[in-house]
């Protein structure tokens, strides 16, 4: 238990780098190559561990993908070159640290996306909760205290956390196959239709040393993120799990305001309260507790 906690708690921080280091990466990179090699870098690494792995003999036998999964394959691999190409651009509009809180609206987009389609059921302390991660996130996208105009950062963000709430609504249909697998189409198959839209938009190849960190920070906050998630999920459940992984925007919040020596006014301070509040009903519900 204690090994599948730190796993967890390992797979949250691990994706809570994303934000602040790939802010730091666009100063140099157009967003949509960025947003391509960060999922190249989660195919490409993920491939190669499974590689490893089959070769010592200590892989296990997973379920594979068939023809019938491929809508929801599909699917998820459209979402998820137009996720990540949405929040580059919005990281790019806005700063790292309100990035990392708008993640969580994710949870609101994937839960409402899940009761309109799969006709799961919401209760009524979870439509309070997403009731404050929205309001956190509408006070997030507001461009300052005396003006009602939104960020269109903000707004690129959120964008971002609907494409990944219909993801995460696809990926769940394929749930029984091998997670290595799927994270190794999800990265390759995105990755390349990113760079290729890059190519398509005007965009120049990075330098180099910058594709080689790109990579490296694709395998570790996606890809090594991921795999340490579907292994903490299967000891401790989905529910137990997402509590966990539900550090990982406050840890992107706190390296961000570190890294950039943001001081944070006072709408964030606000939608930060409000959005731990949110978060931690969201958590509370789905424990059943």
């Amino acid at each position: 238990m204690k090994k599948a906690v730190f796993f967890a708690v390992l797979a949250a921080a691990l994706y809570a780098l994303n934000a602040p280091l790939s802010k730091l990466l666009l100063q140099s990179v157009p967003p949509t190559m960025m947003a391509g090699f960060l999922y190249l870098g989660a195919g490409i690494g993920m491939a190669l561990m499974g590689f490893v792995r089959s070769k010592t003999g200590r892989g296990t036998r997973e379920a594979r993908l068939t023809r019938k999964d491929l809508p929801y394959t599909l699917g998820m691999i459209i979402l998820d070159i137009a996720a990540p190409i949405f929040l580059m651009i919005g990281l790019s509009r806005t700063t790292a640290a309100n990035a990392s809180l708008l993640n969580n609206f994710e949870i609101v987009a994937t839960s409402l996306i899940a009761m309109i389609v799969f006709r799961e059921k919401i209760g009524k302390q979870l439509w309070i909760a997403i009731g404050l991660v929205t309001l956190a996130s509408a006070l997030l996208s507001v461009e300052s205290a005396g003006c009602f105009c939104f960020s269109i950062g903000s707004l690129f963000v959120l964008l971002a956390c609907v494409c990944w709430g219909l993801e995460n609504n696809c990926t769940r249909c394929l749930s029984k196959s091998d997670p290595l697998e799927i994270v190794v189409i999800k990265g390759l198959c995105s990755g390349v239709g990113s760079v290729l839209i890059g190519f398509a938009v005007g965009e120049r190849l990075p330098a180099l040393q910058d594709i080689l960190l790109i990579l490296l920070l694709g395998f570790v906050a996606y890809g090594l993120s991921i795999y340490f998630y579907v292994y903490a999920q299967r000891d401790l459940g989905a529910a137990k799990t997402s509590a966990y992984y539900a550090v990982a925007p406050f840890i992107g919040v706190f390296l961000s305001l570190v890294i950039f020596r943001e001081i944070p006014g006072v709408i964030f301070l606000a939608a930060l309260a409000i959005m731990i509040t949110g978060t931690w009903m969201i958590n509370r519900t789905q424990s059943g507790r």
